[in-house]
């Protein structure tokens, strides 16, 4: 998982952050309510981790304005010392995946993230197929079938590809896509995602006469659109 993590006590952040990578997933840091939405507005995560008390805005305000603005709903978790019921039953009303008590403990933590996001998710895990429109993916076998009819890839673009299909519809920024396509920080020169997708959007037909969108988005990375079907 990526996270997004908004929180103002450093010793905290610095605790969530350390228990998240150990366990293999990525945690961004902001300290305040401004610079969290800057962040998430420039970056893609799979799930958003909530102080509810930071200096410019509480939790309800940073909650709403996710709600109000993301075109799908991604997971948002609060981590939190208030525990009054009104406080929680709101938080979970105004749109909360749920809601963690401070002082957390880490394997409640991570298996509750780990929770909302399957809960979420547009793909689950164990399926061993994946079809959208006229193609279908082999995800045990890494193939790749359109109209019944198989398309070689390079691995590295069958990845790419795939994670494109499960975020269908989905900004996805370039650091996601190469911490998990590639499995690294993208560099300052990188063109690898852009020759790839240029790639993709050839073999594959991936234009609108064919009923399919893939382009760049200004400031923000990439989407994969199904304009018909």
């Amino acid at each position: 998982m990526r996270v997004a993590l908004l929180e103002d006590d450093p010793d905290q952040a610095k605790l969530c952050r350390l228990w998240l990578t150990a366990a293999g997933h990525s945690c961004e840091v902001f300290n305040t309510g401004k610079a969290f939405i800057h962040g998430i507005l420039n970056d893609s995560f799979d799930t958003l981790l909530l102080d509810w008390m930071v200096p410019d805005m509480d939790g309800y305000e940073v909650l709403g304005w996710i709600r109000e603005n993301f075109e799908w709903p991604i997971p948002v978790v609060f981590l939190t010392a208030r525990d009054a019921e009104d406080d929680i039953v709101r938080a979970l009303e105004l749109g909360a995946d749920d809601y963690i008590l401070k002082p957390a403990k880490q394997r409640e933590l991570l298996a509750r993230l780990s929770g909302v996001v399957r809960r979420t998710a547009t793909l689950e895990p164990t399926l061993a197929q994946l079809e959208v429109g006229e193609f279908r993916l082999d995800l045990v076998k890494q193939e790749l079938f359109k109209d019944g009819t198989e398309i070689a890839l390079t691995r590295r673009e069958y990845l790419l590809l795939s994670f494109l299909f499960k975020n269908l519809g989905r900004i996805v920024s370039r650091t996601h896509l190469l911490e998990s396509v590639w499995g690294r920080q993208p560099g300052n020169s990188s063109r690898t995602i852009d020759t790839h997708i240029s790639r993709l959007r050839t073999k594959l037909g991936l234009a609108p006469q064919n009923g399919w969108k893939l382009g760049a988005i200004y400031l923000h990375g990439y989407r994969l659109e199904r304009l018909r079907g």
